[in-house]
């Protein structure tokens, strides 16, 4: 076979080959288009899209271990309390979404908390929804931290409030350097016994002086009909911020606390209080926040405190804190307590 016979018999078959091909010829399907998360700006920073609407959503969380120290503050025992030391953890995770609308814009947050109590004798745990609300605007509906639990100042001294997180209705005006608020509470978890009206009323206003602020809040349980104001100052003067404190309650109510916040194993609610402290930025990542509080429970006992916390960043978003605090009860005696705590924020 010559060259040439092998080259037109090469092409005949290449020929047939392409035309068999042809005939059963195969189109692959297209790709689905992919829909590529985007960064959603409108509402400052960590927000993206859900996929395929015009919701932002924003999720995070931290993670918690502290270890205390103190008189007694260990968990319960026979007997009473023992050990002078504890360890806890708690874990947070929150989902955080917004979107524009004809009325505003409307959001909700949902934050779940677990918490872990490694007590010698009684150790606990439990995870619960820490708050589950919506928001129209400046109107807030749902299980919330209520502007009375935000009454603390910088430092550990600022006991004066009971944890308020309840079921509330409660609408926020916001002039920018001027803020007004009233809200409605269900109070019923606090009053468990009670068949009466478990309802609290909170006011709220705030005025801003360029990066100082001035804020008043009131609140009314109408189960005990007795009432409380909570007033704070927070000023930036040279490398600190200057906070300061005072609120005053007519009686025990939902609202406010008792020792047992500050370290004592006894049960009086406070009457009024006053506290300061300035947190120094000594570097970039180190704060120093020293603070002093006085208080006068409802049976007349003075009770005056010193403190110090320290707080060191060691990285983006994880954070290593200290404080020593010291408490001295006319009727209970001294005590110290404090702990060390690592903060891993996401």
């Amino acid at each position: 076979m010559n060259i040439k016979s092998l080259l037109i018999g090469s092409a005949a078959a290449l020929a047939a080959v392409s035309g068999a091909q042809a005939a059963d010829a195969i189109v692959a399907a297209e790709p689905e288009p992919l829909e590529y998360v985007r960064v959603c700006d409108a509402f400052g920073a960590g927000y993206f899209y859900i996929p395929g609407t015009e919701t932002c959503l924003r999720i995070g969380g931290e993670v918690r271990f502290t270890v205390g120290f103190g008189e007694d503050v260990g968990g319960p025992a026979p007997g009473g309390f023992s050990s002078d030391w504890y360890s806890a953890t708690r874990g947070r995770v929150f989902f955080d979404t917004k979107t524009d609308s004809e009325l505003g814009t409307i959001g909700t947050y949902i934050r779940l908390q677990g918490n872990y109590n490694g007590n010698q004798q009684l150790p606990s745990s439990g995870v619960s929804l820490e708050q589950a609300y919506i928001t129209v605007g400046g109107l807030k509906v749902g299980k919330a931290l209520t502007w009375w639990d935000d009454i603390g100042i910088n430092g550990e001294l600022d006991a004066f409030d009971n944890a308020t997180n309840f079921n509330t209705v409660s609408y926020l005006y916001d002039a920018g350097a001027f803020r007004i608020g009233l809200g409605v509470d269900d109070i019923s978890n606090v009053w468990t016994g009670a068949a009466g009206s478990e309802i609290g009323i909170q006011g709220y206003a705030q005025v801003d002086f360029g990066a100082a602020n001035l804020a008043l809040r009131g609140v009314y349980d109408t189960e005990a009909e007795e009432g409380a104001l909570y007033a704070t100052l927070v000023a930036p003067i040279g490398p600190g911020e200057l906070n300061i404190g005072a609120g005053w309650s007519s009686d025990i109510n939902a609202y406010v606390g008792s020792y047992r916040d500050i370290g004592f194993q006894s049960g009086w609610a406070y009457e009024w209080t006053v506290s300061a402290s300035y947190a120094v930025k000594a570097t970039e990542k180190l704060t120093i926040t020293p603070s002093v509080a006085y208080w006068e429970t409802q049976n007349n006992d003075d009770i005056w405190g010193v403190g110090l916390l320290a707080e060191y960043q060691l990285a983006t978003g994880l954070k290593v804190g200290a404080t020593v605090d010291y408490k001295d009860s006319d009727l209970l005696g001294d005590n110290t307590t404090g702990w060390v705590r690592l903060t891993r924020s996401f």
